[in-house]
């Protein structure tokens, strides 16, 4: 079945529209004149924002009522499965219906140059980056970012340029295609950050994710480019069988574009690569590697070195990524996106580079199908010891996971404590706020790592503090 041309207006419904990057194509579907429906269970800023403000009307939770018999096509997102109610009416009643990413594929990516930007860390980082040299340098690329993006007006727009820059995830696609939605993305350049075991409720291990990144390796053409992280051993695993060019960039002295960090700020990070120097507005080497990356794909898309280097000094980020929420008496309060333990790891030791001398608290909700679980318990104790002092909330929705896979949080809280860095468990945000409240002073600051909205702890935290 072919979705209906976007030539012409239609009326497009999306079960589970508050997703980020759900929400983010009914916006640019909108701007482009078509009529918008969707609903959704979990709706909460910044995504009901910008819904909002785009003038699409959400329905809050899920109904057979909600589907509008004349819609043209029915969107279902990935976190929709059988059971549930309006998606059990869409089915019973024939109505036409697709995946986000096949959607995507065949009305707006077929025929352009598509930039994939793939890894478990630094995807919507690095997606909105490159989208924005790009725009800086007079392109009108089209985009699809899994965030709020600061330099635009919402995190997708569908132009008439042949550049489109989309973030690759390796989730899979919909309850109807099991297939990691970067499959559909008919990349003409691959960027893979980093590989590492993520989405325990769908990969059973390491194994069965580098082959789905090496399914989507084998995607790009002859005449297009793979950028792999020339540090990450996983990454390196895929180099035997891409059947596309192939470059490394990192920091290791084998790698084709090598970067060297040459100086940092609190607000920015210097680095050269193979003796070019760019500078990126962000802090920490994990910024500087998205920042690489960039560059090097926007090479492969004929941008000159001083073209790119305009992009990157005025690019301004995402929303929920190491983003200042508030300060009271003297205690900052920081947003981050981050619940896997090595984007955990990274965002402090960036933040230590923004906040040299001042104590840094991590607050974290388990709240990801893979941060609920034990998997990676041992590397979350690890992360946590970055910071000066942590706390960890309880595991969100635990009846979902199997008692001896879930995540021990008093066991977090004691290891990290015993390493010399105290560490609490607290069950509830009111618990935690006056923890918080207790334990820190002027000076310090608290970074709030959920991929949710935390019941909403920020203010909070801001009013009692």
């Amino acid at each position: 079945m072919r979705v209906p041309s976007m030539a012409s207006p239609k009326h497009i419904h999306f079960i589970g529209i508050c997703g980020t990057a759900m929400g983010s194509t009914a916006v640019a579907l909108r701007a482009l004149g078509h009529t918008i429906s969707g609903s959704d269970n979990q709706v909460y800023p910044p995504m009901s924002d910008v819904l909002r403000d785009a003038g699409i009307t959400v329905t809050e939770g899920y109904n057979p009522e909600n589907l509008p018999l004349q819609a043209d096509v029915f969107v279902v997102g990935n976190a929709i499965s059988r059971g549930n109610s309006e998606l059990e009416a869409l089915l019973e009643k024939k109505l036409p219906y697709v995946s986000m990413a096949e959607m995507l594929k065949r009305e707006v990516i077929q025929g352009k140059r598509s930039f994939v930007v793939s890894g478990t860390h630094g995807k919507t980082t690095t997606t909105t980056m490159l989208a924005w040299i790009y725009e800086h340098a007079g392109k009108n690329p089209g985009f699809m970012i899994g965030g709020v993006p600061e330099n635009f007006e919402s995190g997708a727009r569908f132009t008439h340029s042949d550049l489109f820059v989309i973030e690759g995830d390796e989730y899979d696609t919909a309850y109807f295609d099991k297939r990691s939605k970067f499959l559909h993305y008919l990349p003409e350049c691959a960027i893979v950050n980093n590989i590492e075991f993520d989405h325990a409720d769908i990969f059973r291990d390491l194994d069965e994710i580098l082959l789905s990144f090496q399914r989507f390796l084998n995607t790009v053409p002859r005449n297009g480019l793979v950028l792999i992280n020339g540090d990450d051993p996983n990454c390196l695993t895929l180099r035997a069988k891409c059947p596309a060019p192939l470059k490394t960039v990192g920091l290791g002295p084998t790698c084709d574009y090598r970067i060297t960090i040459t100086g940092v700020t609190p607000e920015t990070t210097q680095f050269e690569i193979n003796g070019a120097a760019f500078e990126v507005p962000m802090v920490g080497e994990f910024n500087a590697r998205n920042a690489a990356m960039c560059v090097c794909a926007a090479r492969f898309a004929g941008l000159s070195d001083e073209e790119i280097r305009a992009g990157l000094s005025s690019f301004r980020g995402i929303r929920r990524r190491q983003q200042e929420c508030g300060t009271a008496h003297g205690i900052t309060i920081i947003d981050d996106f981050g619940h896997h333990p090595t984007a955990i790891r990274e965002t402090l030791r960036g933040l230590r580079q923004r906040y040299e001398g001042r104590r840094l608290w991590a607050l974290f909700e388990p709240r990801s199908n893979t941060s609920r679980r034990n998997v990676l318990q041992n590397e979350l104790i690890e992360a946590l010891t970055e910071a000066d002092g942590s706390v960890i909330a309880a595991v969100a929705n635990p009846e979902k996971v199997a008692a001896d896979q879930r995540l021990d949080t008093a066991k977090v809280a004691q290891s990290v404590t015993a390493r010399g860095k105290p560490c609490w468990f607290e069950s509830s945000t009111d618990d935690i706020v006056n923890r918080l409240k207790q334990e820190t002073h002027s000076g310090d600051v608290i970074v709030v790592f959920s991929n949710g909205g935390f019941d909403g702890i920020h203010d909070k935290l801001l009013k009692s503090l």
